[in-house]
C-alpha cells in the first residue's frame, strides 16, 4: 500500500515538474476544457507539488518506521489516512443529503467528456446508488487499510516496551507475555511432575 502512494505520488510529481519546465505543452485553454477557469496556473501548479513532495515524504516515514520498528515515524501515514477517510465520508454525506448536486457536477463536465450523456440518461435515484454503492466499498477498503496500520503501530510500540511482549493473535485480542527471565526463574522453582506410574 506504501509503495504504491509512493510511485503515484513521484509519478505526478514528475508529471508537475515537466508541466513546470514546459509550460505550454501542458496547457489547456478554457475553451478545451468547456469552461471559464484556468486548469492550472503556477500557484495551483505549486500546490499540487508540495502535497506530492509531503505525501512522498510521509510515505518514505511510514516505511521506515515500519523497518526500522519506531511506531513513532507511522503516526503521520496515520492521521494521513484518518483525514483521507474523514474526507470521502463527507463526499458520501453531501451525495447522500444532496442528490441533484451530482447531476450539476456531470453538467458541468466538458461536452466532449467520455460516456457523459449516457451517464446524463441514467435514472438520478439509480445514479445515486451507484455512486453511493461504489463511495462505500472505497470507505471499507480504506477502513480495512487504517486497521491494518494500526496494528502495526500497536506490534511496533508493544515490541520496543521493555516490560512485557505483546502478541497480537489474529482475532485482534492482545495476550500479555511476561518477560523472558520472569518465565525462567519460575519455572527453574517450580517442583516437576510426579513420576509416571503404570497401571
Amino acid at each position: 500500500m506504501l509503495l504504491v502512494i509512493f510511485i503515484l505520488n513521484a509519478v505526478v510529481l514528475l508529471i508537475l515538474l515537466s508541466a513546470l519546465a514546459d509550460p505550454d505543452h501542458y496547457h489547456f485553454s478554457s475553451s478545451e476544457l468547456g469552461g471559464d477557469f484556468e486548469f492550472m496556473d503556477d500557484a495551483n501548479m505549486c500546490i499540487a507539488i508540495a502535497i506530492s513532495v509531503l505525501m512522498i515524504l510521509i510515505c518514505a516515514m511510514a516505511t521506515y518506521g515500519a523497518y526500522k520498528q519506531r511506531a513513532a515515524w507511522i503516526i503521520p501515514f496515520f492521521c494521513y489516512q484518518i483525514f483521507d477517510f474523514a474526507l470521502n465520508t463527507l463526499v458520501a454525506v453531501t451525495v447522500l443529503v444532496y442528490p441533484n448536486s451530482i447531476q450539476e457536477y456531470i453538467r458541468q463536465l466538458p461536452p466532449d467528456f467520455p460516456y457523459k450523456d449516457d451517464i446524463m440518461s441514467v435514472n438520478p435515484t439509480c445514479l445515486v446508488l451507484i455512486i453511493l454503492l461504489f463511495i462505500s466499498i472505497i470507505l471499507a477498503f480504506k477502513g480495512y487499510l487504517i486497521s491494518c496500520v494500526w496494528n502495526c503501530y500497536r506490534y511496533i510500540n508493544g515490541r520496543n516496551s521493555s516490560d512485557v511482549l505483546v502478541y497480537v493473535t489474529s482475532n485482534d485480542t492482545t495476550v500479555l507475555l511476561p518477560p523472558y527471565d520472569d518465565a525462567t526463574v519460575n519455572s527453574a522453582t517450580k517442583e516437576p511432575p510426579p513420576p509416571y506410574v503404570s497401571a
